[in-house]
């Protein structure tokens, strides 16, 4: 049974007070329409959080998202590209079309209670460790309230939700992508909780998941080892290769790797054994380079052991495609709406949950809660993670938010992560990313001409890029993850 955290909470949703003179009467509406809706949104969110399911297992959370989107009037279609946790909603008719995309998977092993200390709902169950509980529910808040404001205030336009499964591994979006299933968007706008609020003006690391599965011949591993061909070899010879691989690599490249198989008994020669690796860059084409690298030193460990190879590509996502346009209209929106601020008890909460971190690392943390507003800096900081994301910067103009749902400075998939999202505070940030979502996106479905500033910047940023993919033509998505 959950335990709750009791938190009192002062001013969780934006009320029209101060600010009614800076917004308009369609801001308003906004505003009005995601407050009313607060508790809806909240308790998506905790729902989610309770079930904590895993990429391309999301059953419930797409369902209970799809459900809310029907009720409203949404058009919902589901199992979209062979997933059937994906979905799309609409509501509206024509151009100009804009999307924002939803996420809702969980990570395994970061069980955990919304407690001031590690403290598991169930041993070895799955948390919301990167808060896509939140995420799902403030997009959902946000294409409520557009679809209020097309209603009232007569706004031509189509307004999507895309339910993207299994962004944790970079699965989802990348073979929606694929299917065309973005591609006469105008524009697509996300968000993500984080620990502090501001624009995605960077980039981020393009990643290919694969796994290397070797087969050789088993044999008592005593008795007869000259009858037995080890996979299990072939694994950690590839894995030696690939660690001296790392010597002469770009700084900013990544190979991380986990042993999935590596036999049953010591006393039997491995006839399988697979070896799950990660592959990122800042750049698709240095990926592109270093995975070949990768399949040769695979191939190598075959013929050194005698046994066989086979490569199975899981995903390829690319990089993100900033877009400066659209993250300066995010940030000026964020700016006009007002960041939430916090409670005394929210900030103590906070401090409870950094404690763990300093005594570990003996980290100074200057802030508990980062409630500021960062501005678009002149040379933004690229994301040192991946996101599927990227996919869709390449076929359309995209960009997004963070808001404050974590502790400042929160390690990210972390048990801290889980119990904020699942609190006031990360409720707080929800509702306020809600906000922002959809005040931007009826601006943008009634000035063409942004939509165009956008446009033009994709276009050039694009130049000279072209999209390539080592998932083979008419692949299906995996069935399962691990």
């Amino acid at each position: 049974m959950r335990i709750w955290l009791v938190i009192v909470v002062l001013g969780l949703t934006t009320t029209l007070s101060a600010q009614d003179t800076k917004l308009s009467p369609l801001n308003t509406t906004i505003v009005n329409n995601v407050s009313a809706n607060a508790q809806l949104i909240k308790a998506v969110n905790q729902e989610i959080w309770n079930l904590a399911e895993i990429g391309l297992q999301e059953t419930k959370s797409s369902a209970l998202l799809q459900e809310h989107l029907k009720k409203a009037g949404f058009e919902v279609k589901s199992g979209i590209s062979n997933m059937p946790t994906a979905f799309v909603a609409s509501y509206g008719s024509g151009k100009p079309v804009i999307g924002i995309l939803a996420e809702y998977d969980a990570l395994p092993g970061l069980s955990q209670k919304v407690a001031d200390h590690q403290v598991a709902v169930a041993k070895e169950g799955n948390g919301h460790g990167c808060g896509h509980c939140g995420l799902g529910a403030g997009s959902l808040g946000a294409v409520l309230a557009i679809k209020e404001a097309i209603d009232k205030h007569q706004i031509p336009g189509t307004i999507r939700l895309y339910g993207t499964p299994a962004e944790e591994t970079v699965i989802g979006k990348v073979y929606m992508t694929l299917d065309g299933v973005f591609d006469d968007l105008d524009v697509c706008l996300h968000w993500h909780p984080g620990d502090k609020n501001n624009t995605y003006a960077g980039s981020s690391k393009a990643l290919v998941s694969a796994k290397f599965t070797f087969d050789g011949t088993a044999a008592h591993a005593s008795g007869s080892p000259e009858d037995g061909r080890s996979a299990l070899d072939a694994v950690e010879l590839m894995n030696v290769g690939v660690n001296f691989m790392r010597e002469h690599i770009k700084e900013d490249a990544r190979l991380h790797y986990v042993i999935t198989n590596g036999g049953g008994a010591p006393n039997v020669v491995p006839p399988q054994a697979t070896v799950w690796y990660f592959c990122r860059a800042d750049r698709h084409e240095d990926v592109e380079y270093n995975f070949n690298w990768l399949k040769d030193i695979a191939k190598g460990a075959a013929l050194m052991t005698r046994t066989k190879l086979s490569v199975q590509v899981d995903t390829d996502c690319h990089e993100i495609i900033p877009n400066l346009a659209l993250s300066r209209q995010l940030v000026k929106n964020m700016q006009l709406l007002g960041a939430p601020e916090f409670t005394q008890e929210e900030e103590n909460f906070a401090r409870k949950l950094q404690a763990p971190l300093v005594a570990q690392f003996g980290r100074e943390y200057p802030l508990a809660l980062d409630s500021r507003i960062h501005p678009v800096t002149q040379n933004p900081e690229s994301s040192k993670g991946s996101t599927d994301v990227g996919d869709i910067s390449w076929r359309v103009p995209t960009s997004g938010i963070r808001t404050t749902c974590f502790i400042a400075d929160a390690p990210g998939h972390s048990w801290q992560n889980v119990s904020c999202i699942g609190s006031s505070i990360g409720e707080k940030g929800i509702l306020f990313a809600a906000q922002v979502l959809a005040v931007t996106a009826t601006e943008l479905m009634q000035n063409e001409k942004e939509i165009l500033t956008a446009r033009g910047e994709w276009q050039q940023r694009m130049k000279g890029k072209k999209y390539f993919t080592f998932i083979p033509d008419g692949q299906r998505v995996p069935k399962s993850i691990r």
